[in-house]
């Protein structure tokens, strides 16, 4: 991998929705809403009241929902209203809202239909490295948002980046999830976004999910949602061009990740954070140079 440089920008968005850019000094990006589509009332309200936000503080924004959640930890757990009906309704928040929507994909049969309806695909963190659905995600033909594997390095990432390239995906958006350590628990490690960001493309911080803390309470994840805020500062100033936080108007009722979702009644506060953070990057780098003082060898 090359010495870290601000990564390449690529835009999000077809059609008539608004256009997204990610990447080197473009405005920090959101990716959000509830874990999973509960129902298109839910959605539809959750994409206006993010949309309401997103537009007061001027932060572009790509609406984020799962039609199936199939990593769920238990079998009675709710995975999902199906690819049809999801995508049915992340069609109507892209027509409502001018939005580009994104939902990840678990099954390489379920791509194509996937892709013709969201902006960006996802590859979800535990299929990372699986070339079936790498090669599937590419070939949607569009953006691909790729999710670190709590179990993989930053470093390696890039085995999976290659992958994609090698079926013709030049868009590609990494974010970091925290990294497993032990039994029930993650950490975030900050260096992730410089060592992700050498492949040549932007890299985004996963502020919900890297609080989860998988099945500690059994056969479901808790999470510590108190530390939100203190890993968006950290991770923007890092050097992000995304983040991501799935956000619900009712955690504790939320069908999925209730112990991890933000509420929304916090987003607008975090998201302001972080876009002085962000900005605030930018002009150290304009003013003193490069990060990296000390290139690798």
């Amino acid at each position: 991998m090359t010495p870290h440089t601000l990564p390449k920008t690529f835009t999000v968005g077809y059609g008539d929705v608004t256009k997204v850019a990610i990447g080197g000094t473009e405005p920090l990006v959101y990716i959000g809403g509830p874990c999973a589509i509960e129902s298109r009332d839910h959605a539809l309200m959750m994409a206006d009241r993010i949309s309401t936000i997103c537009t007061r503080l001027n932060v572009p924004w790509i609406y984020k929902s799962c039609y199936d959640k199939d990593c769920r930890s238990s079998p009675d757990s709710f995975h999902g209203i199906g690819l049809e009906k999801g995508l049915e309704i992340l069609s109507e928040v892209r027509r409502e809202f001018g939005v580009p929507v994104v939902s990840d994909f678990s099954v390489p049969d379920w791509a194509a239909a996937t892709g013709e309806v969201c902006d960006l695909v996802q590859v979800p963190a535990y299929l990372c490295r699986q070339t079936t659905i790498l090669k599937a995600a590419a070939a949607t033909g569009r953006p691909v948002h790729l999710k670190k594997g709590q179990y993989m390095s930053p470093w390696n990432m890039k085995n999976s980046v290659r992958k994609l390239e090698a079926a013709g995906c030049y868009e590609v958006l990494l974010t970091d999830r925290g990294t497993f350590l032990g039994y029930n628990m993650q950490v975030n490690d900050m260096t992730c976004f410089p060592i992700m960001a050498q492949t040549g493309y932007p890299v985004c911080f996963d502020g919900t999910h890297s609080i989860q803390m998988p099945t500690s309470m059994g056969n479901i994840s808790g999470g510590q949602r108190e530390f939100i805020p203190h890993l968006v500062r950290a991770a923007t100033a890092c050097g992000i061009n995304a983040l991501f936080m799935e956000t619900h108007d009712n955690p504790p009722a939320a069908l999925s990740d209730a112990n991890t979702v933000l509420d929304i009644q916090y987003l607008e506060n975090i998201l302001s954070q972080a876009q002085i953070v962000h900005t605030t990057r930018l002009e150290i780098l304009e003013k003193f140079g490069e990060d990296n003082v000390h290139p690798p060898s």
